[in-house]
Formats: C-alpha cells, sequence, structure tokens
C-alpha cells in the first residue's frame, strides 16, 4: 500500500473521528437512577450484620428501585416484588436468593412521542402459544412464563419491541414500555402487502421482502429470493436465470448483492436457474432501484441487500424441507440467554436422483451442448452465524456463508475408451462480522468487516489426453465499514461513515498444445466517506433523504481516481393516499464480467470478474433520475415511475454480443427511456395485480458503425398480469408474463461468410437489428399449510412453470461449422416445469 494510499486512509480516519464527536456522550454517562441488586444486598449485610447466599450471574444484571421501607422486612418484601426473586430465611443469620424459573409479568405499552397509550397492541410470547392484545389503557398481564422467554410486542405503526420476560417481572404499579414510532426509524411501511404478504413497499421507495410472512407468487413454491423479486415492475432476466438479473435494463454483474453486509459475486446454483441463498433463515431483502442511500457503493444498476436473522431467542426454532431438486435444514440455537447459533445447509441429488424437474433444467442448460448422460452435477451451500449480546447496548455478530456449483463431464468413444474429460467447480465463501453500539438512546454505531472468495475453475483434457486446457478466475475481497447514525430529534437524523475495500482478481488460461499460458493479477484499493441526512415531517407527509458519497479509486501503478457521488430521495404526500417520488442518484463500480462466449465449456457461457483498468475498461459510471406517482389506499394501489438512465464506461466483451463486435473491446455507454406502471387490488383473502414497463434501450459505440442501436437488453414491453387467492390454509397462485423479444443480429443475407480472411468469418447486418419472438409463460402454485402438532407445523406445495408449454426463443447466434457453413443456434425456455416441495418447522 503506497504512502499516498495511507495518507488517504488517516485522513478519512479522522474525518469519521470528528463526525463521531457529535455524540452526546456515550451509555456510560447516561444517568442511572435505579440500584444494582448486589450492592443494596452488600448494604443490607453490613447494616444487618447478616449474610445472603446467591449466584453472581444470575443477579449481576438486576437493577431495583431503592426501597424507601428501609426495614430489613421491607427491603426483602421490595426485592421479592421487583423481581420475583425467591429469599428463603435459613437462619437469623443465613438467607439464599435464587431465581425462580417462571415469573408473573405485566406491563403497560405507550407511545416514545406523546406518552399516549396503546391499545390493540400485539403482545407474544415467542415459542408458545400464549399470545393477547392491550386494553385500552394499554395494560396486558401473563401469569407464569418462563423466566428467559422473550415477549415480542408490535403495533402497526411503531417499531417492534423485544424483551425477557425477566423485564416485565409485575410490579405494584405495572412497569411502562414505550414503543418507538416507525417513522422516527424512517422505516414506515407505505404499502403493507404489495402484490403478496410479506412485501412491503417503504417510505424511500425501496422493497422489502419479509420471507417469515410470505405469501406465494405464481410459479413459486418456496421463497427464493432472486425469482421474487423478478415480480416487480422493471426487474427481469432475459434468460429465465437468477443469476443473470436485469434491473432497469442493466446487466447482471451491475447489482450490487449483499448477504450480511457482505458483496456476493455468486448468486446461483445450477447455472444460475435457482438461487444460491437459503430464505428461511433471511430474515429481510431489500431491494433498491433508484435513489440509493449514501451507505452503499457499487452496483450501478440496483441493490440487492439480504440479511439474515439477527436477534438472539431463547427457544429453539428450525425447519427442514425437500423439493424435486435438493434437501435443506436449518436452525436457531440458543445457547444462552445472550448467545445463539444459526445455521443452514441444503444440497441437490441431482448427481444420483433423476427426477422431472431436474430433466427439465438439464435440457436448458445443456441443450446446446455435448453433455450427456454421463454428466455428473450437483451443489451444495452452507451458512452459519453467531450471535452474542455483550450487553444491552452491543451486539456482535460473526457470519459465514459457502456456495458451490461442481459438473463432471466424461466423453467415452464407441469402444469404450475416454476421448474427452472436463470439470467445471464454481465455488464463493465468504467471512463476515458487525458490532452494534448503542452509545446513547440517540447516538450509533456499526462497524461491519468481511472478507469474501470466490473462484471458477474450469478444466478440460481432450485428443486422447495429449490438449489440457485450464481456465480460472479468482477473485479476493477484504472490506471495513463504520457507520455512525446521530438522531437529532425526532423529524431528522445525521448518518456517517467510511469504507476502506481492496479487491484483488485473477484470470489464468493455460494450454498445453500449442502452449500458450495467460495469468492476468490486479488490485483496487476503493476508500469510501459518505454522509447522509434523513428528514421526515411530523404529519408525515414529506420524507427526505439527501446525501452523498466521495470515492477515492486507485488500481495500483495504472490509475487513481475521485469519483463524487451524489444521492437524493424525496417524496411528499399531495393529498389523503397520493403520494409523489423524486429520486436521483450517482454511482459507479469497479468490477464487471467479461461474458466468454467463443472459448464455451461444454455450450455454456463462462463468466468472468475483471477489474476496471482506466483505459480499456474504465470504471463504470452511472447517474439516474425518476419521477413517481402512487395512490394508496389500503386495499388499492396504483403507481406510475418514469424514469431515465446513463451508464457510461461499459465494454462490448461484458454485454455478451455475439456477433462481429464480439471480441473488438470497444469502449462505450448505453441510455434507459422507461415507464413502470402497477396496478393492485388486494384484501386479506386475494391479491391481483397488473403490472407493464416500457423501456428504449440503446448503445452508443464510437468505434462501431452505426454508434447508436438497441442494447442487447432492451425490452421494450414487458407484462404481467397474475393473483392468489387464501382459502383458510390454501394458497394459489396463477400469472401470465408477456414481454416483446430482445434485439440479435443476423448474417447479411446475400454474402453470409467472408472468405477473404483466413479463417473464414461471417457477415453480419448491421448490430441488434433483428427481433427474437415475443415472451410468454404462464406459471401457477399452490400451497397447503397444515400441523403435525402443537410444536411441529408444515406445508405441501406443488407448482408448474410455463405449463402451456410454449417455446420460446430466448437468444439467437450463429457459428460457422465443419463444413465452413452458417449454423444457427437458438436456445429455447425452460418447458413445462413442475415441481413439488414439503416442509416441517418447528
Amino acid at each position: 500500500m503506497g504512502k499516498a494510499h495511507l495518507n488517504t486512509l488517516a485522513s478519512l480516519l479522522l474525518l469519521f473521528l470528528f463526525l463521531l464527536s457529535v455524540g452526546k456522550g456515550t451509555a456510560q454517562t447516561a444517568p442511572n437512577t435505579k440500584i444494582n441488586i448486589i450492592t443494596l444486598i452488600q448494604e443490607v449485610e453490613s447494616i444487618y450484620n447478616i449474610k445472603f447466599s446467591f449466584i453472581d450471574e444470575d443477579l449481576e444484571s438486576i437493577f431495583i428501585n431503592r426501597p424507601t421501607d428501609e426495614t430489613l422486612k421491607g427491603i426483602l418484601e421490595t426485592i421479592r416484588e421487583q423481581t420475583q426473586l425467591k429469599i428463603q430465611k435459613l437462619s437469623d443469620r443465613y438467607y439464599t436468593i435464587s431465581k425462580s424459573t417462571t415469573v408473573d409479568i405485566c406491563a403497560r405499552v405507550l407511545d416514545n412521542f406523546e406518552n399516549n397509550t396503546i391499545p390493540g397492541a400485539s403482545v407474544q410470547v415467542l415459542g408458545s402459544s400464549i399470545a393477547a392484545i392491550t386494553d385500552f389503557q394499554g395494560n396486558f398481564q401473563f401469569d407464569n412464563i418462563p423466566r428467559k422467554a422473550v415477549v415480542q410486542i408490535k403495533h402497526l405503526g411503531y417499531k417492534t419491541l423485544f424483551v425477557t420476560a425477566e423485564q416485565l417481572v409485575s410490579q405494584n404499579p405495572c412497569i411502562t414500555i414505550a414503543l418507538a414510532l416507525s417513522y422516527q426509524e424512517l422505516d414506515e411501511v407505505v404499502v403493507y402487502k404489495f402484490l403478496t404478504s410479506g412485501l412491503s413497499k417503504l417510505t424511500d421507495a425501496s422493497i422489502q421482502l419479509n420471507t417469515a410472512e410470505f405469501g406465494i407468487l405464481p410459479g413459486l413454491i418456496e421463497p427464493d429470493i432472486l425469482q421474487t423479486i423478478q415480480a416487480l415492475p422493471g426487474i427481469r432476466s432475459v434468460d429465465e436465470t437468477v443469476s443473470d438479473i436485469n434491473i432497469r435494463g442493466g446487466t447482471n454483474d451491475q447489482n450490487l448483492i449483499l448477504w450480511d453486509g457482505i458483496k456476493m459475486y455468486q448468486s446461483g446454483h445450477f447455472f444460475g436457474l435457482i438461487s444460491a441463498f437459503n430464505p428461511y433463515l433471511t430474515d429481510k431483502v431489500t431491494v433498491i432501484k433508484n435513489g440509493t442511500s449514501a451507505q452503499y457503493g457499487d452496483g450501478v444498476s440496483g441493490v440487492l441487500d439480504m440479511r439474515t436473522k439477527n436477534s438472539v431467542q431463547s427457544e429453539l426454532f428450525g425447519g427442514a424441507g425437500v423439493n424435486l431438486i435438493s434437501g435443506d435444514v436449518f436452525a436457531q440455537i440458543p445457547i444462552k440467554e445472550n448467545l445463539a447459533m444459526q445455521f443452514s445447509g441444503r444440497r441437490s441429488y441431482t448427481d444420483f436422483l433423476n427426477t422431472p424437474t431436474y430433466d427439465t433444467f438439464s435440457e436448458k442448460a445443456f441443450q446446446d451442448s455435448d453433455v450427456q448422460a454421463d454428466s455428473d452435477f450437483y451443489f451444495y451451500d452452507f451458512t452459519g452465524k453467531v450471535l452474542y449480546d455483550i450487553n444491552r447496548y452491543q451486539r456482535v455478530r460473526f457470519s459465514l456463508i459457502n456456495i458451490n456449483n461442481n459438473l463432471d463431464y466424461l466423453e467415452t468413444n464407441a469402444d469404450g475408451s475416454r476421448s474427452n474429460e472436463s470439470n467445471l467447480d464454481q465455488t464463493n465463501i465468504s467471512f463476515g462480522s458487525s458490532l452494534e453500539s448503542d452509545w446513547t438512546d440517540d447516538f450509533s454505531t456499526h462497524l461491519n468487516l468481511y472478507y469474501t472468495r470466490y473462484r471458477l475453475n474450469a478444466l478440460s483434457i481432450s485428443n486422447n489426453d495429449r490438449q489440457r486446457l485450464i481456465q480460472n478466475n479468482l477473485v479476493l475481497e477484504k472490506s471495513a465499514k463504520l457507520t455512525s447514525n446521530y438522531k437529532i430529534n425526532d423529524k431528522l437524523s445525521w448518518i456517517n461513515g467510511l469504507q476502506v475495500t481492496e479487491t484483488g482478481i485473477q484470470n489464468k488460461t493455460d494450454l498445453n498444445e500449442p502452449q500458450f499460458i495467460s495469468n492476468v493479477k490486479g488490485v483496487i484499493y476503493t476508500n469510501a466517506v459518505f454522509s447522509e441526512v434523513n428528514y421526515i415531517s411530523e404529519n408525515r407527509k414529506f420524507f427526505a433523504q439527501i446525501g452523498g458519497r466521495l470515492n477515492y479509486i486507485s488500481n495500483v501503478n495504472t490509475f487513481d481516481e475521485f469519483i463524487l457521488e451524489p444521492r437524493l430521495n424525496i417524496s411528499y404526500q399531495l393529498a389523503p393516499n397520493f403520494k409523489t417520488e423524486l429520486l436521483g442518484e450517482f454511482k459507479s463500480q469497479t468490477t464487471n464480467q467479461i461474458i466468454d462466449l467463443e472459448q464455451n465449456f461444454l455450450g455454456l457461457e463462462k463468466r468472468r470478474w475483471i477489474l476496471a483498468d482506466g483505459s480499456t475498461l474504465p470504471v463504470t459510471k452511472s447517474k439516474q433520475g425518476s419521477l413517481g406517482f402512487n395512490y394508496d389506499e389500503n386495499r388499492f394501489y396504483i403507481g406510475i415511475e418514469g424514469f431515465y438512465k446513463e451508464v457510461n464506461g461499459i465494454n462490448v466483451r461484458t454485454q455478451g454480443f455475439q456477433n462481429q463486435n464480439q471480441f473488438d473491446g470497444e469502449v462505450g455507454s448505453y441510455t434507459i427511456k422507461g415507464l413502470e406502471f402497477l396496478i393492485n387490488k388486494k384484501n386479506n383473502d386475494y391479491s391481483a395485480w397488473l403490472s407493464y414497463t416500457y423501456n428504449l434501450n440503446d448503445y452508443t459505440f464510437e468505434a462501431i458503425a452505426p454508434p447508436n442501436f438497441p442494447n442487447n437488453l432492451d425490452i421494450r414491453h414487458s407484462f404481467t398480469l397474475a393473483g392468489n387467492y387464501n382459502l383458510k390454509n390454501l394458497k394459489v397462485g396463477v400469472g401470465l408474463n408477456y414481454r416483446s423479444g430482445k434485439p440479435f443480429t443476423q448474417p447479411d443475407t446475400e454474402t453470409p461468410i467472408n472468405t477473404l480472411v483466413f479463417p473464414n468469418e461471417i457477415n453480419y447486418q448491421e448490430p441488434n437489428t433483428s427481433r427474437l419472438p415475443e415472451y410468454f409463460r404462464a406459471d401457477a402454485s399452490a400451497n397447503y399449510n397444515f400441523s403435525l402438532s402443537p410444536r411441529i407445523r408444515s406445508s405441501f406445495g406443488i407448482s408448474i412453470l410455463n405449463f402451456t408449454n410454449r417455446k420460446n426463443t430466448l437468444n439467437t447466434y450463429y457459428r460457422l461449422n465443419d463444413a465452413n457453413e452458417v449454423e444457427t443456434v437458438q436456445r429455447i425456455s425452460l418447458g413445462v416445469t413442475p415441481n413439488a416441495s414439503f416442509r416441517v418447522s418447528f
């Protein structure tokens, strides 16, 4: 790391320390009106010449109001009333104090804004069937509750609160609990049920998926995260994969995908047909198309932020399930009252069991390759997390995720001898940790560290073991991010932070016959400071999130650059239920994927991560603005949003060209003008919606003739008509998807082959002047929930993708065969794809 780089880091750290100084002190200086029970016991022992026997760990965290009756009897009675501890007199001098296994609890629930009582709040003892709602005075009461049980208190419009039963021990009067208004946390839900339960639109126009409350979507029997977000307007996959999601016309590598704050470089299984992230320990997923918070770097097209469950619970919970591709298991195990461990694991059984779903997936994945029945394919993923609450004010988390795809293929001759052997292995392993600290009621910090390692290995042995080709792509990334949040008042908060990231990427090719070795390595350092102000008016009609991010990017011995990225997110309620939103952002990214289509591995395209070098691949930069209007009347929503996006610094090698330009390496840009429309009618039993997206997506490459032509992802029109219905424990969903065909380039009709060069080449028409036929797919799914016992819940689901079995053309390209003739290659969509699942949870 150079001297200039160290000076930059020192400056950033000094700036952040100055920002931290705005805090109102620390938790240690906060006034404390209560007395620790051990301190009180020591005073009593000294005054009355008696001795108490107790376990320090049982009492050290208990504080009570100082007794008003200072007699021994009065003090002991006060301790019993406020803590429900058991006090036993052994003799005139000796006493024992111990915890009871259960306690009686009561409380009055108020809001923390005007101290009004909150009637109708939902109160539940987690892990049990004990539940109630607060009365008109905001009161509730339970008897014989396990002392370590967690009580959940929630009400629409307020932030959900989790407390232990021990904190609610019955007193006279009962203690009061203050719920924070949700808008004070700048996380107000504008649309509670958006398409299906568990999908919500937030104040900042982002979409949040809560997997625990997820309902059903057509074609999905499980809440596959990357499949679910494609139900939203403006988010599609032109090739029906989850590893190639296009947000407002951008390529997949232009999306920032985070898992517990860790940047992910792999997102799919089975060559992108299945999401690599287990949804059952994922708590919330936030999708951002524009107006991104300054806390996020990278991702010039969109952000997908996944967060696993983050609270320590006293009860064991988990589940398991199987479908026609894989089986999985997950659980959270409490170790102590402030310590828990999570894990999840999934593995396919495609290497030893063929199912109808696997056969359909294989047919699509390998349709233009040489893979036959002797291929061996499987995938697995594993996650782990340790949750440790140091105290009420500080929490530590450690996270791990491992994703693996493996394909082995052996081709044999007619006489049984081996002719070709191939292997493809794709692995992502990541570690992350975080420290959340509440220094005062108004000031908090969040430190996030991670290390991620992605590797793609491809080996091909052919010509009777004479020729060996090895291809590797390795990504190593380390990052540290510190964020502070200062609540100036109930309407205004200020976020500041810095982030330091080191990204190294290697691409290696080793061919022994003819001999060719290429090994390209690079490292980029990115240092960023960011600041953001959030404001929401007292009447909740006006919301503003205004900030910016300053990046210093350095590629060793190549280039360095400062990039300023302003961000804007404003919404205003013009009339009851009618709101307008103005969003804007500048963003940049230093990593991209080149798409290797010429040297296909068994006909499968390989995507390789590469770093910006400042010349052939500059830092990719985008700017976007949008204006939207929406009307939401609880059961009826209608929204329309127009946007303009411009992305500069793209290379044709990152865009997947399959024509005369695919190897040229030109640098250019693309612009998108678009419109998104959604109408949604819903109630407690059903939800029906119609969405429409219009995109005008054009490239500009000055070195190509003509310089302007349609983007490879230019899908002009896209429609979705869908709905779901709930009948007690049965959920059913049906949907239709239509979109216009994407552009492609045909050979010249008169002289399709250029015979003047060696080897011969295909003569193409002007880029992207032809279009594929329109795409149409109908999906359906159903899910039935039932209980196997009071503790164990279960569900059975079935789904059918493309139940009309329409053969949609996803892509068309051309190549010269051994007879020097132009050969047309078409990739066709999934046919009828059934799936079924059975799950249990506890």
